[in-house]
């Protein structure tokens, strides 16, 4: 991590440091002729080097996703204060803080403020990297767990450190089902990679340094290579795996055939029926006969949905939901699977790639662009857009990106929106963009305009991509974040409107048909991995456990405020949309077509992009997954 950036706490009276990029002549890299080369930026290794960046950073293992807590556990919490005469929550609970751009030195004091709002009954249960993005922008979408738990939890792991490694002092679940464990084949391959990057990190300074030799982030006329190598060995195992199963054929006899997704199908529909000895019981008995974890797709899916199946039969979804949170998975992890995700899967590729030359394309004239992002995460899609902006032959704009997120617990809530604000004050520097920075972490639903700071003259892009399927609508509520969050949006009155869904439908209200389209989607996740990825990668692994496997347990298995899983379709949000008063708007045909032959050039056959009713939609083998669209104010 940059030692300029030791020490920093939102929470101490001092002055923050504040970054100040003012280019005196722009880049030589803009001389280059931007359009023809600026289709290559998103498709290049610049995430990949982000990642890198993120993963080299010293305490990263330290870290873990975002996570937020459920109301029945808010409820316990704030009745013990009422007992206490105490008011709830007694700590801070919203942070906002800038990094800017002013005619002066590089780094410059300026006071901090702190603004409080609620964080209690949160609507919202936040997608880490990544949901499956919505993934791994997701990664996983989770709890929160008081801050008193997570102390406990890792008192456990340190005191772990000390004791022989078959005593377990927490109990935590290894599986959701009674009396079966998950086999932790990855424990020694993440092991492995933690103890090499701790050798790998020899000082602060050679992390800096090892970036400002990287400083071109695209390879213009070239391949992005790096993502290319990774895809071509994950081909290469796919390819050995293939072979490996032709050989076992041979040797083995006939195997018996037995149709998952009917048996799934007809235990959902005895445990709707509440039959808890009878039926369910001998077909969740059947499916654990022939499913495993380390299985094929197939396999692999019906093992997590029956683990689901049986948590909602015994009526334990949710307390299995949140002791599954309890175990935290450090953040480092969850970037390596996403950094996997994103080099074998278009979905946030073309996605980022269709966003930044659309926010490029509109706002050309402008000369100060303000980007608002909802979710902003790690800021995975803007360190392209930096470098695309350094490309102009008039100079870059200037940049302003307000990341909203959801305050982490414990006494920093702000600290990884903020962290992701420096990272990409680095990248602009590098780039010789002027940049500011707005960190805003609390609900989506309180945001309120006058925060944002909304400038006349420049260009405004709201861009929320893929996690809005979180947010509770009105069936749980009767004022709905999701409206409420769009109407801020039109209050905004942005230039454009950048808005990415998962297009799912298993948030229905009847249980069966929500499982059995739960079925169709995580069908789909699990057939593309299985298809793209060998089976003994350990971060396939830990996507299908840590993600879909728990994302599936939250939309089958929870119901009500704890049932956080809730897509809609795209004609659903296509509605909302409008009713909010936008108007949708057609893509560019350049980037279409330039994100069409991306996707049929260097991924697999099977995935689809399409466009439908002004949406561009991406999915597998015909089922759309993925729909991104461009909004204009009415």
């Amino acid at each position: 991590m940059d030692p300029r950036f030791k020490g920093f706490s939102v929470f101490q009276k001092q002055n923050v440091k504040e970054f100040h990029y003012h280019p005196s002549e722009p880049p030589a890299s803009s001389l280059r002729h931007e359009e023809d080369l600026s289709e290559d930026c998103d498709f290049s290794d610049s995430i990949l080097r982000y990642i890198n960046d993120i993963l080299m950073e010293e305490d990263m293992e330290d870290k873990s996703c975002m996570l937020q807590e459920s109301l029945d556990l808010q409820a316990a919490e704030k009745s013990f204060y009422d007992v206490l005469g105490k008011k709830y929550p007694p700590s801070p609970e919203h942070n906002s803080s800038s990094f800017g751009d002013n005619n002066g030195d590089m780094l410059q004091n300026q006071t901090q403020s702190l603004n409080v709002s609620s964080i209690s009954q949160s609507s919202y249960i936040s997608s880490s990297m990544v949901s499956l993005d919505g993934m791994l922008e997701s990664p996983n979408s989770t709890l929160q767990v008081p801050e008193s738990i997570w102390q406990f939890n890792k008192g456990v792991e340190e005191a772990s450190k000390f004791i022989p490694s078959d005593v377990d002092l927490s109990g935590k679940f290894e599986s959701y089902s009674k009396g079966r464990k998950f086999s932790n084949r990855d424990d020694v391959a993440d092991e492995d990679e933690r103890s090499r990057k701790q050798v790998a990190v020899s000082s602060e300074t050679s992390v800096r340094s090892e970036m400002l030799d990287m400083v071109l982030l695209c390879s213009y006329g070239k391949p992005p290579t790096r993502f290319t190598a990774l895809r071509d060995s994950l081909r290469d195992g796919i390819s050995r795996e293939v072979q490996q199963k032709g050989r076992g054929k041979k040797q083995s006899g006939k195997k018996e055939v037995v149709d998952l997704r009917t048996l799934l199908i007809t235990c959902a529909q005895a445990v709707a029926a509440g039959d808890r000895n009878g039926t369910s019981s001998e077909l969740l008995k059947q499916i654990r006969q022939h499913s495993s974890p380390f299985g094929d797709g197939n396999q692999r899916l019906a093992h997590y949905l029956a683990e689901a199946l049986e948590a909602r039969l015994a009526g334990t979804g949710s307390h299995i939901y949140k002791s599954l949170v309890c175990k935290r998975t450090s953040a480092y992890d969850i970037m390596k699977a996403y950094l996997l995700y994103v080099a074998a899967c278009p979905f946030r590729k073309v996605s980022h790639f269709i966003c930044n030359r659309s926010i490029n394309v509109a706002s050309r004239k402008s000369i100060r662009l303000h980007v608002i992002d909802f979710g902003i995460l790690y800021g995975f899609q803007w360190p392209t857009l930096i470098e695309r902006l350094s490309l102009r032959p008039e100079g870059p704009p200037k940049l302003r990106i307000t990341g909203i997120d959801f305050p982490q617990p414990g006494f920093k809530p702000a600290e990884r929106v903020e962290e992701t604000g420096r990272r990409l004050a680095a990248y602009a520097e590098e780039f010789k963009v002027p940049f500011q920075y707005k960190a805003i972490a609390k609900k989506w639903e309180t945001v309120r305009v006058e925060e944002l700071e909304l400038e006349e003259d420049e260009f405004v892009v709201v861009n929320c991509l893929y996690r809005a399927k979180n947010l509770l609508d009105e069936t749980v509520t009767v004022h709905s974040p999701r409206n409420i969050v769009l109407n801020l949006i039109r209050k905004i009155n942005p230039n454009l409107f950048i808005h990415g869904i998962i297009n799912g439908a298993y948030n229905a209200p009847f249980f069966v048909t929500r499982f059995r389209e739960a079925l169709f989607h995580f069908s789909s996740m699990f057939d593309m991995l299985d298809a793209i990825v060998p089976r003994e990668d350990w971060e396939r692994m830990l996507i299908e456990r840590e993600i879909l496997g728990r994302e599936a347990l939250n939309a089958i298995a929870c119901e009500s405020w704890e049932r956080v899983e809730r897509p809609e379709t795209v004609k659903q949000w296509h509605a909302r949309n409008l009713r909010a008063g936008f108007l949708p708007q057609p893509f560019e045909r350049e980037i279409v077509k330039g994100a069409f032959k991306r996707v049929q050039t260097f991924y697999h056959k099977d995935f689809v992009i399409d466009e439908d009713n002004q949406w561009l939609v991406q999915g597998w083998k015909g089922r759309i997954i993925y729909a991104l669209s461009a909004w204009k104010p009415a």
